[in-house]
């Protein structure tokens, strides 16, 4: 696994052994355990995964899930930890680095933004720069669904057009910060947002920010 996959995968893990199964997160109707296990079926069912993208498949996806959620609290954590077995395509370092840094990312502070008394995180410049990278790649992928004109800036200026359209919102912030804003977190997000009130308002409560 390489660097970046690799620190979040096990940062993430630690973190879910850390505060327990029952511990919530901003995933809605989730909670740790529930949230473990969707990371494990995933990786490791790669039959039933395919759910998280195909709506046709996502009853079957959950019925694995739960199956998966049964389990003891422990073996998820351990399966998660200990990374995909040979089969799973995560196994492969490029694809493990481009989906696995961000997805544990995310799921991380899934769980430390959901407590009252979390803090600001602060995120390495590499890896700002490698979250921007994957970001302005998936930026059209994830701003697909959003009600307005979509445009992520960071601090330094570089921009990513999100979804093209009018009104134009434009969200600036940290690499960091506009990936959970671009997979759904808006609320937890760290940003600044320009732009039209009524769209500002529109793309906060909007429910098909990223996959």
């Amino acid at each position: 696994m390489s660097t970046h996959a690799k620190r979040e995968r096990l940062l993430f893990a630690d973190l879910l052994e850390a505060v327990g199964p029952e511990a919530p997160t901003l995933c809605e109707g989730w909670n740790t355990r529930d949230l473990a296990a969707h990371s494990v079926v995933r990786e490791h069912r790669p039959d039933a995964a395919g759910g998280i993208l195909i709506k046709q498949l996502a009853s079957r996806l959950e019925r694995v899930r739960l199956e998966f959620a049964a389990k003891p609290y422990e073996e998820l954590i351990q399966l998660i930890r200990t990374g995909p077995p040979r089969f799973s395509p995560f196994s492969l370092k490029q694809i493990d680095e481009a989906s696995n840094a961000i997805e544990f990312y995310v799921h991380t502070e899934d769980v430390r933004r959901a407590r009252p008394d979390w803090v600001p995180r602060v995120i390495d410049p590499v890896f700002q720069d490698a979250l921007w990278s994957r970001l302005e790649r998936t930026a059209r992928l994830m701003g697909r669904g959003a009600p307005t004109g979509l445009v992520l800036r960071r601090p330094d200026g570089q921009t990513a057009v999100a979804h093209r359209g009018t009104p134009v919102v434009t969200v600036t912030g940290e690499p960091s910060e506009l990936v959970l804003f671009a997979n759904g977190r808006q609320s937890a997000a760290d940003v600044e947002l320009e732009g039209d009130k009524d769209a500002i308002a529109k793309l906060h409560e909007a429910k098909q920010l990223g996959l």
